[in-house]
Parts: structure tokens; C-alpha cells; sequence
């Protein structure tokens, strides 16, 4: 039997509130101390928690999380510390990883990498004008960790608690799974959390916009959205604290309520759990998914720690890229009866189409995954779980249970497989499950890879008018520019050039003297790369001079994106085969003449040739108007 809830001590961190203003450091980080945290850093740690990776070489690579795709194109350097996509060519370092897919601001980005790696950052007593620019996400995300402290403090209140804490008694939560996932009580009181935020002068608007309370319906006033309730903290994968989950102690309705949809709250984009779960999902490979709390809470106590929880909707193609990143194989654990099996039906099929391995896992009727475990075990659980079957299977034997074998049970059974096989993309895995489709049916092949196939063409008309379309929490602005953009036949050697003379320069340093002395930057039409060769110029040292903290210093998306796309393939440079490149580039320039012209016109004025300097500057003024056009070329 397991053992009782304990009524544990009241926490000084809990009892110790911080005031409102309190719970915020400084936007303004020291520069040193950001280089410090950024060298602390391992950029593949912190992208594995996002992206499942594997060794490449001297690289690793994985799925993007910034774009739909099926072969990996994005790749992390350990050794440069910075990260690209060869697909949606998005590049930066470790800070911008985070701004992107989880679209925070800088300084939270820093603090998350600092928090990471036990760096402490200073705090500030801050003024009425730092507190207006902390953004909302992060007041958001204080608020709701301080919702979750007076949830948890009330649950191990020897009083407030006692109510709540027999619940879980009855249950068979052991203490360790309560303090883990920071469980908490919504008391039975209309206005308990309110009245203690506000007592922080926490502003009545941003508790309204974090889920936490509702207006009256008299407009005068609020009251909490959670009372009498167990309270369950759902956190994203930065151990943030982004809604609240709760259920009720007895028969009433609703069972559960969960916090609307908010700034930093989006129950399709998050799984219950996970947070948690992520590096036992990375050591096996797999996730089982769940559909309740007490049923995930169940698991992990049990030691099934690799698990998940939809939060009260089907899974989503959200959830799945996110599964993606620290796992290969995804186990759905449903209820046996009809409505676990048609909640099972509506998502197996996004595992199809992500190229995902899915397997369905019923249990006995009657049980879920609390109950089962609760009365049968780990073991028995395991064993139910290696007897799961293939999606595929799945939906079959579903569907014949469903249209029966008729003629026309038949034809109903084959238009609802028909999308799911054409999903697969493995070509001989996909003709496996077909022959076992006219096997169990009785059906000719042809006529069930006709209708394979006619899906198949569907789905690749659809894949080719959404290829590279953002997704995830970071949507890439459109009027974000592709760099090193390809114009079929307007593309000019120079310009592939001067990209080789970029990646040089960043690759091969001791070649920068020769750029200086031939002043090869002269010769740049791309004025943004231009602009890239000159800042690389402008550092004095090795350090400085590394595309990670190239990356920190400039201003906007595009370059960032070119730095970590020229840095990140290596090539073997020497002194020979760069000064090829400056010479062929030099001697091909389109302002190689106009460098000399500049030259012969200062010469003529030295000498006062009116006739030759009219001449000359007429020259040169010619160029300038078919240098400009040939810019406006290249931009189009």
C-alpha cells in the first residue's frame, strides 16, 4: 500500500512572497555578464530540448522547428556555438534559438540560459520606468508563479489543506509526486487568489489576462476562476509556469477547468508533464501520451516517467513536432471505452503524415491509466504496452469492427485508410500495409493502391503550396528577406563571390590582413555583406571575432541568418586557394576600373587637366548610373 500524503512543513519560500516589483532582475544585463552566460552555454544541450539530435560529422543535426519537413536540414555546430537551416536558412546562436522558438524577448532568453547553468544575475530595487518595460509575457509569467506558490501553500496548510490533501490520500498520491509537480488547492473562497495578488499590487488587468480571475457579471468586480478545486501547474519546457489546471474534489461539474487561452497559454501547443519527462522520452527513445492528470501523475509515480498529457483537446500537429524533438516513437495510451477509441482516431493519423512511429496502446474496459496502474502495476502495464499495435492496424481493425465486411463495409473501411497509407512515405512499409489491407479484406491490390494513390497525389499537392511554411511559437516575419537570395540568371559571379569571401574571412582569419591591404572590400556591391566583412574587420581579437558573438552584435534577422549560414559549412581554406579567390574576384570586379578611375581622377586635379578631369569624372559617372542598376537587379 502506498504510503498517506504527509502534512509537509510550511516552505519560507512559499511563506516569504516576493513583492511584485521583486520578482523581476534588470533588462539591463551587464555585457560581461551576458558574454558570461553565453560562454557557460552548450548550445546543443539547450537545442536538444527542443529538437531530438544526432552526431553528423563534427555537427548534429535534426528537424527544424521553425518549418514543416521531412528530411533534417537543420544543423547545430558545438564548435562555433551556433545553429542553421539549410531549409528556411534561420541562424543565430544559442539567445536566439530561444527568441525564436519560444518568442521571448532577449533579456529572458539570458535569464533562462543563466537560470540553466546556476548563474546568478543581479538583482535591482526597479523604478515605475523599468517596470513599464518588462514585457507582458514575463509579468504574466510571474504572476502565474505566484498563483502557483498560493496554491501549493494552501494544499500543505495544516488547515486549508486537510480537505484536499484526503483527496489525494484516497488517490494514492505519494508526497514526492505532489512536491515534484508542485500540486496545489484553490480553496473554497471567491476571492482568495485575488485578494492576495492584489495585495502585491499585482494590476487587476494582467491577473484578468493570465486566466486567474473573471469579471462579474454585475461589471463589478472580480472572483477567482479556480475554488475548491485541485490545483495542477502546467509549465512549457522552460519550466515556465503557463496555466492551471484544476478538478474538483467531488461529483460536481465541470470535472476539470482548465485557464483559457492566454499570451503564454495555448493548450495545443503544450503537453502536461512533459517538461518533466523530456530527458527520460531522449533515453528511450519514446513517449507514451495520456489523457488526464491523475493518469500522467500515475505513471511517474509508478516509474513510467517517459509520459505526457493532452490538456483536454486531440493531439495536434503542434504537439507532434514538439514530441519530435526527444523522441522517435509515441505510445498513445487511450480508455477502452468508444470514446478513448475515437479519440485515438482522430490523431493517429498526424503521426502518419510527420513520419512519426506511432503505436496505439488500449487498456482493459473499465480502466485508465490511474486506475490500471493503481491496481495491476508496472509490469502488467509494460506488458500491455508491448503488445501495441501500428496505427495503421489500428484504424483497421477499428474500422472493420465499425463498417462490418459487406461490400460496401469494405469500400467505407478503404476510404478511411486511404489517407493514412498515403501518409507514409516509406515506399516499402507503405506497400506492406497494403497487401495486409487486401489480405484481411479480400479486396484486389489494385484497387486499394488506386485509391492510395489519388491520396498521395493530394497530399503532395497540398505539401508543395505549404513547403517551408513557419511553424511552432516563432512564425518568421514575411517581410523577412531569404539571404544569399537566388535570382535564377540575375545572380552574379560577384555576388557568390563575395560570399566565399565572407565565409573566408570568418573561416580563415589569417587572411584578413591580404582583405585589408587589397582593400577587397572596396569591391562589394552587396552592401549588406559589405557590411558583415566590415564588422569582422573591426574586431581586434580572435575572441571577438567568433560568429557566436558576431551574431550578439548585429541588428536584425537577415544578417544573423548569413553569419550562421557561411560559418556553418566547413571548408578547408589555406593561403593559396584564398588568394585565388581575392584575385579572381578583384580582376572580375565591376568597380575594379572605377577604384582606378578614383585614383587617375585625383592625379588629374593634382595636375589641374580641366580637359582630362571632365573626362574622367563623366567615366565615372557612367558607372555609378550601371552599378546602380545592376544593384537593383540583384535585389529584385
Amino acid at each position: 500500500m502506498k504510503s498517506p500524503v504527509k502534512i509537509l512543513p510550511i516552505s519560507p519560500v512559499v511563506t516569504a512572497f516576493l513583492p511584485w516589483g521583486a520578482l523581476f532582475l534588470s533588462n539591463f544585463i551587464p555585457e560581461e555578464k551576458i558574454e558570461e552566460i553565453k560562454n557557460a552555454a552548450d548550445i546543443v544541450e539547450v537545442v536538444s530540448d527542443y529538437v531530438l539530435l544526432k552526431k553528423t560529422g563534427k555537427n548534429y543535426s535534426g528537424l527544424c522547428p521553425f518549418h514543416a519537413e521531412k528530411d533534417a536540414s537543420f544543423t547545430v555546430s558545438p564548435a562555433k556555438q551556433i545553429f542553421h537551416c539549410f531549409g528556411c536558412n534561420t541562424g543565430g546562436n544559442v539567445f536566439n534559438f530561444l527568441i525564436r522558438h519560444d518568442g521571448v524577448s532577449f533579456p529572458e532568453a539570458v535569464r533562462l540560459i543563466a537560470r540553466r547553468y546556476g548563474i546568478d544575475l543581479p538583482e535591482r530595487k526597479m523604478s515605475q520606468a523599468m517596470r513599464e518595460q518588462i514585457s507582458e509575457r514575463e509579468k504574466l509569467l510571474a504572476i502565474n508563479r505566484m498563483a502557483m506558490d498560493y496554491y501549493h501553500w494552501n494544499l500543505l496548510h495544516e488547515s486549508y489543506g486537510k480537505q484536499a490533501t484526503a483527496y489525494l490520500q484516497k488517490r494514492a498520491m505519494e508526497p514526492s509526486i505532489i512536491e515534484r509537480f508542485k500540486l496545489g488547492y484553490a480553496r473554497n473562497t471567491w476571492d482568495g487568489l485575488l485578494n492576495y495578488l492584489q495585495n502585491k499590487r499585482v494590476p487587476i488587468e494582467l491577473i484578468e489576462k493570465a486566466g486567474l480571475v473573471i469579471p462579474r457579471k454585475s461589471g463589478t468586480g472580480y472572483y477567482d476562476r479556480f475554488r475548491e478545486r485541485i490545483v495542477f501547474p502546467i509549465y512549457n519546457l522552460n519550466k515556465q509556469v503557463v496555466g492551471f489546471g484544476g478538478r474538483v474534489l467531488d461529483a460536481s461539474l465541470p470535472k476539470y477547468l482548465n485557464s483559457p487561452e492566454t499570451p503564454v497559454y495555448s493548450k495545443g501547443k503544450l503537453l502536461y508533464g512533459l517538461y518533466l519527462a523530456r530527458n527520460k522520452c531522449r533515453e528511450t527513445r519514446t513517449v507514451y501520451i495520456v489523457e488526464g492528470y491523475f493518469d500522467l501523475l500515475a505513471l511517474h509515480q509508478y516509474g513510467v516517467e517517459n509520459a505526457g498529457a493532452t490538456l483536454g483537446t486531440a493531439l495536434t500537429t503542434e504537439h507532434i513536432h514538439m514530441i519530435k524533438g526527444f523522441a522517435e516513437k509515441v505510445i498513445l495510451v487511450f480508455d477502452a471505452d468508444d470514446a478513448g477509441i475515437q479519440a485515438s482516431l482522430r490523431s493517429v493519423g498526424i503521426f502518419i503524415e510527420k513520419g512519426m512511429q506511432a503505436r496505439v496502446m488500449l487498456l482493459p474496459k473499465g480502466h485508465d491509466p490511474d486506475s490500471f496502474m493503481r491496481k495491476y502495476g508496472l509490469e502488467a502495464f509494460k506488458a500491455i504496452a508491448a503488445k501495441s499495435r501500428s496505427v495503421i492496424t489500428f484504424i483497421m481493425e477499428s474500422a472493420q469492427k465499425k463498417y462490418g465486411l459487406s461490400v460496401d463495409g469494405k469500400m467505407r473501411i478503404i476510404e478511411e485508410l486511404k489517407i493514412p497509407l498515403a501518409s507514409i512515405q516509406d515506399t516499402v512499409t507503405r506497400n506492406g500495409y497494403i497487401k495486409e489491407v487486401w489480405e484481411r479484406l479480400g479486396v484486389k491490390e489494385y484497387d486499394i493502391q488506386e485509391k492510395v494513390d489519388e491520396a498521395a497525389a493530394e497530399i503532395q499537392k497540398a505539401d508543395k503550396a505549404h513547403r517551408n511554411r513557419p511553424t511552432g511559437h516563432f512564425q518568421q516575419k514575411n517581410h523577412l528577406k531569404r539571404p544569399l537570395k537566388e535570382t535564377a540568371g540575375k545572380q552574379a559571379t560577384g555576388t557568390r563571390l563575395e560570399q566565399q569571401i565572407l565565409a573566408m574571412m570568418l573561416q580563415y582569419p589569417e587572411i584578413l590582413s591580404d582583405i585589408i591591404q587589397d582593400r577587397v572590400l572596396d569591391h562589394f556591391v552587396t552592401e549588406t555583406l559589405k557590411t558583415l566583412g566590415e564588422l569582422i574587420l573591426s574586431m581586434k581579437n580572435e575572441k571577438d571575432r567568433s560568429v557566436s558573438n558576431l551574431i550578439s552584435i548585429v541588428d536584425d534577422d537577415e544578417k544573423r541568418n548569413i553569419l550562421a549560414s557561411l560559418s556553418i559549412k566547413e571548408e578547408m581554406w589555406n593561403r593559396k586557394d584564398c588568394r585565388k579567390v581575392i584575385t579572381k574576384f578583384t580582376q572580375n570586379s565591376p568597380l575594379r576600373y572605377s577604384i582606378s578611375l578614383t585614383e587617375q581622377i585625383k592625379a588629374a586635379e593634382k595636375d589641374n587637366n580641366q580637359d582630362l578631369l571632365f573626362k574622367l569624372l563623366q567615366e565615372k559617372q557612367n558607372i555609378a548610373v550601371s552599378d546602380e542598376r545592376q544593384k537593383q537587379e540583384l535585389s529584385e
